[in-house]
């Protein structure tokens, strides 16, 4: 089963995505369609061999439409990326097409309003004069207008006519299409055959105006609107402009400057001060501090040094480094990104069932209610208006209906607001895997946290040092079991290491060192024999010795000479930034568990200091998914935060799998949602963010329901009977036009909002 991305050419609507979705689900070896209106972009899940897209493209090209390959590689090691040389181009192009139209008909469509306008307000009140035109001229010019207007700039809603008559198939193009070709047949036949039409008893108006105007309206509409959607994947495109064009590498004892789709593996790459790091990987020599700001949103530089990786992207503050490549193209953070955003930003919400759904029937229902209000004038205006006056306005409330009905607004009321919160998650290291997990977070009550590497920094550290013996001063304890432990491949002895490395003490010489398996370690130093080991029974009585081990922390005790002069404990520390974090999460009105595998004492312990609500204590990771699974059994909704490796099932089940993604992984599949760098304070951020998004969702569909439920029985005519109130088609345009601008406005809204 292969799963293919591809660009869609002919879109105007959420219509139109119901069509491509319907016609290509029914071919065989078709298992899944996703067709986004918002991205323009289909991803299609089929069978090899049974279909492909030169297939596709027969079945969707009778309804007007084209599928292209969304990726393009310039070669195996540059970033593989979405084609947006070719398509934003195409899309350029259409823009540009679009605006030479704007350009033209809407000073036509703003003059012919301004008359149409003059014309209505001479006819009830007096001191207001008629047009200083004759009406036979007038109506041969708006004719010749009418022509140009519905004929070019109007072509592509008379292609939607054609292909509904040819198909069945209709979309928003087919409204419009149908509504200005109706009142320009109508009207042309007013103004040519006037003799005929005075003997079947036709009314003389004449409706080029409407045909004029609605049409700039809607096309300044889709104009804006394209404009629009351009900004809503503004965030694919800033990722994309974030790379390197060039990188400096050593080769041959020289340095080059080489392209950066020329890069290979184990390249050495130079960064000097300022540079852009072209590619991830590990230094080598050197160190500095790096603007990372654009993977984590961090604006505070991080230092770095040999052995510590890079990210390709970020930018070099200071120092002057060296890195060896570890990974280029589609494997870089960058890559991965950038690929996930674009994924997530292409998926559907559950709320977005909704309006597709109503999308699907919302055409075929429009067309219905334009003919029936037709129909209605006709048979029960006559008789109280008469059949001039009733067909006039017959024929305003049939192409009032088809204008305003558009479901623009709503098919872009969902994917609009996505796409924006999503590229925003990504600007602050917000990785967000589908619009699923976006719309789930924000109803989350219940938060549970794994302890280690989460709450915690995953590695050990020395948190206590004392002295039992007055000959022995705290660093000299520290001194003597560093240097024997710097011998030592136990997993605490580095965490020892470091702190004496860090306190800048001297390493003394060590002599006839010798591992004691499942006891400690013995040497010489300085003549003295050393012994290290865990306390035994004769430190039961050291109270400090107890209520270490009571918080949970592994005590070393140090010998000199057979004689205990020190102890040492270690701990897994908390993060620096955790407690905030969870006071964050308490804000938001949400409960905070942790669950772990440690004793029960020593995470109450941390619990306490962090300000947990409830802990879940000596837990086996395999029995981690037993846990949220018995929490979502008592009805709560859970969200799940961990490291994705060891806790991958738990997050997998829970309602939302949030990853605590660090170093270059960012690729954890079994997470809803990454956090880049581990950062504990994103988690705040990330519900804080889909709370935005979610809310701006409901308003545009909102807005988008209300223009449609309030304005086509408005144009139909269903207030004219109390108030003798009928929707212009003129004015229908013009709030169809609004009601999509407004609701990717209302989307770009979310750029904005502070997290």
């Amino acid at each position: 089963m292969t799963k293919q991305k591809y660009t869609i050419s002919g879109m105007h609507c959420a219509s139109c995505a119901n069509i491509i979705s319907r016609n290509l689900s029914k071919q065989a070896g078709i298992k899944n369609v996703a067709v986004n209106f918002a991205t323009e972009k289909a991803q299609v899940e089929y069978e090899e061999g049974q279909i492909d897209l030169v297939k596709m493209n027969e079945v969707v090209s009778k309804y007007g439409y084209t599928l292209h390959d969304a990726v393009e590689r310039d070669d195996q090691h540059h970033m593989a990326k979405p084609a947006t040389s070719e398509h934003d181009h195409g899309e350029n192009i259409d823009l540009s097409k679009q605006k030479a139209k704007v350009d033209f008909v809407l000073p036509l469509a703003l003059l012919v309003f301004v008359l149409m306008m003059w014309d209505i307000a001479a006819q009830f009140f007096t001191f207001i004069p008629s047009l200083p035109l004759p009406m036979s001229l007038l109506n041969v010019v708006l004719f010749i207008l009418a022509s140009i207007v519905l004929f070019w700039a109007g072509q592509p809603f008379l292609k939607g006519v054609l292909i509904f008559l040819r198909t069945g198939s209709a979309n928003m193009d087919t409204l419009i299409g149908i509504g200005t070709l109706a009142a320009y047949i109508y009207s042309s036949l007013v103004t040519l055959l006037p003799e005929f039409t005075a003997s079947l008893g036709l009314p003389e108006l004449t409706y080029f105006d409407v045909t004029i105007v609605v049409i700039g309206f809607v096309i300044l509409g889709k104009y804006l609107e394209t404009r629009s959607k351009l900004k809503t994947g503004e965030a694919i495109e800033k990722l994309l402009n974030l790379q390197a064009k060039t990188a400096l590498v050593k080769r041959d004892d020289k340095e080059i400057e080489i392209a950066i789709s020329e890069v290979i593996l184990g390249d050495i790459v130079i960064v000097k001060p300022g540079a852009k790091i072209p590619v991830d990987g590990v230094i080598i020599e050197g160190q500095s501090a790096i603007d990372e700001s654009m993977i984590t949103g961090e604006p505070i530089p991080v230092d770095k040094k040999i052995g510590d990786r890079v990210i390709g992207a970020t930018i070099n503050k200071q120092g002057s480094f060296q890195f060896k490549v570890n990974q280029i193209g589609a494997n870089t953070m960058l890559a991965q990104i950038i690929q996930m955003v674009e994924e997530a930003q292409g998926s559907k919400a559950p709320i977005q069932k909704l309006a597709d759904k109503i999308s699907a029937v919302f055409v075929p229902i429009v067309l219905v209610i334009a003919l029936l209000s037709f129909i209605l004038w006709l048979a029960l205006g006559s008789s109280a208006l008469g059949f001039s006056v009733a067909l006039s306005y017959a024929i305003l409330s049939f192409v009032g209906v088809l204008v305003i009905a558009c479901p623009c607004a709503l098919g872009l009321a969902t994917p609009t607001a996505m796409i924006v919160g999503m590229g925003k998650g990504a600007q602050y290291g917000i990785l967000i895997r589908n619009a699923e997990s976006l719309e789930k977070l924000s109803k989350i009550k219940t938060i549970v946290l794994d302890k280690t590497g989460t709450i915690t920094k995953g590695q050990p550290a020395v948190t206590d040092i004392f002295s039992i013996h007055p000959d022995y001063s705290e660093d000299i304890i520290l001194q003597y079991l560093a240097s024997a432990e710097k011998l030592s491949e136990h997993p605490l002895a580095q965490a020892i290491v470091n702190k004496a490395q860090e306190k800048k003490i001297e390493f003394l010489a060590v002599k006839n060192f010798q591992a004691l398996e499942g006891i400690g370690l013995e040497a010489e130093i300085s003549k003295k024999i050393i012994f290290i080991h865990k306390p035994d029974k004769s430190d039961a009585s050291n109270k400090q010795i107890k209520e270490l081990q009571h918080q949970g922390k592994t005590v070393i005790v140090l010998e000199v000479n057979k004689v205990k002069v020190g102890v040492v404990a270690l701990s897994d520390t908390i993060k620096d930034n955790a407690k905030m974090a969870v006071q964050a999460l308490h804000k938001l009105g949400i409960k905070v568990i942790m669950l772990t595998g440690d004793n029960e004492l020593a995470a109450t312990y941390i619990a306490k200091q962090v300000g947990i609500d409830q802990v879940m204590a000596d837990v086996l990771p395999q029995q981690k998914a037993e846990k949220i699974k018995s929490l979502q059994t008592e009805g709560q909704k859970i969200a799940m935060v961990g490291d994705g490796i060891n806790d991958a099932p738990a997050l997998a089940l829970a309602d939302v799998g949030i990853a605590m993604a660090t170093g270059t992984d960012v690729a954890i599949e079994s997470a809803g949602i990454s956090l880049l760098h581990g950062d504990i304070n994103k988690i705040s951020q990330a519900v804080k963010l889909s709370r935005a998004t979610m809310r701006t969702v409901k308003q545009n569909l909102f807005w988008a329901f209300i223009y449609n439920v309030l304005g086509i029985p408005i144009a139909a005519g269903l207030l004219f009977p109390w108030f003798g109130i009928i929707l212009n088609p003129i004015f229908a345009g013009l709030a169809m036009a609004i009601s999509s601008v407004s609701v990717v406005s209302n989307s770009l809204r979310l750029k904005k909002i502070k997290i």
